[in-house]
């Protein structure tokens, strides 16, 4: 039984043989550590893959530093390579820009990372966009009708193309301590939209995981109703025990371990931080997942002692 066998078992609550385990690491990390993570990544298999050459200094994307213009005209920029960029320039400032707004004409069937309640503040930048949130114009539906039926295009292209039984998502909806829009605007704006594209999901049999940072506890089970059957949140912005208050039971937790703590704490921290993590969320039934992703501020002791710590408590339940 491999990884994604045992992913769908514990979505169902079926008794998954381990707990699915993974590992990103962002490319200014192999950047920076090269051959000293490599030799990391040759003694753990189950989270790299079987052994072979790397390309250290392999960046696409907005990875890669400069300025670069995506499909709706936002202009992002980087300054620091192998790391993510920001939006520097939003096409649509006013909301006199919104009425002139025309989405990208090509469907490609692709919805990026951010592709509805971050694309707005990609379009029109953060400040504005709360704004248009909290005094409730005609143009933030006019924006929010534009972005979700190019969506709507992009996603049935996409079904079209689909292999597999999971189909990923991911926007960011939370800020370190709280949503940035109430949870009451977030169900009567962005809602809606969710529902549509997750509900048409599942009309295809398709299983949906949707990554989301920042604090999203509030809403967790707003995204349940949506047709949401694995939710990937950060540990640290949201709360262990608040998470398995609202998700234990519910849904599967692909958990984003603490980020923020992996840079300043000792080795021997890291296994406590999995095994609570193991014993507020886990159960024999399944619905959880563990998950880490490595920047270049990690040190090479800490991400070894991460990779032994997910490979440990992987068979807790065993």
């Amino acid at each position: 039984m491999g990884w994604q066998d045992d992913l769908i078992k514990a979505l169902k609550f079926e008794h998954p043989e381990y707990i699915p385990i993974s590992m990103g690491v962002l490319p200014a990390a192999w950047i920076k550590h090269r051959k000293k993570l490599d030799a990391i990544a040759r003694r753990h298999p189950l989270l790299f893959g079987e052994p072979r050459e790397r390309d250290y200094d392999a960046v696409g994307g907005t990875y890669v530093a400069g300025t670069h213009v995506d499909i709706w005209g936002c202009v992002w920029s980087n300054v620091a390579h192998g790391m993510e960029s920001i939006v520097t320039k939003h096409p649509v400032p006013t909301r006199a820009d919104v009425h002139t707004l025309r989405p990208p004409a090509k469907v490609t069937g692709h919805l990026p990372h951010g592709f509805m309640y971050l694309r707005l503040c990609d379009l029109r930048g953060f400040e504005e966009m709360m704004m248009d949130f909290a005094e409730e114009p005609p143009e933030l539906q006019m924006l929010l009708d534009i972005v979700f039926q190019h969506n709507l295009k992009e996603l049935e292209e996409l079904l079209k193309r689909h292999t597999g039984p999971i189909i990923y998502f991911g926007d960011d909806l939370g800020m370190q301590h709280g949503l940035p829009i109430s949870p009451a605007k977030w169900r009567k704006y962005l809602k809606p939209c969710y529902m549509a594209m997750y509900g048409r999901c599942r009309e295809k049999g398709l299983f949906v995981y949707m990554h989301t940072d920042g604090h999203i506890v509030e809403i967790i089970p707003d995204l349940i109703d949506c047709g949401v059957n694995v939710v990937n949140p950060q540990i640290r912005a949201n709360g262990l025990e608040d998470l398995a208050r609202v998700c234990k039971g519910k849904v599967c937790v692909d958990l984003d371990l603490d980020r923020q703590l992996f840079p300043f704490c000792k080795p021997k921290d890291i296994d406590r931080h999995v095994r609570d993590a193991v014993e507020a969320l886990g159960s024999p039934a399944g619905g959880l997942c563990l998950k880490a992703e490595i920047g270049p501020d990690v040190p090479l002791p800490t991400i070894d002692a991460i990779c032994m710590a997910l490979e440990k408590y992987r068979a807790y339940f065993r």
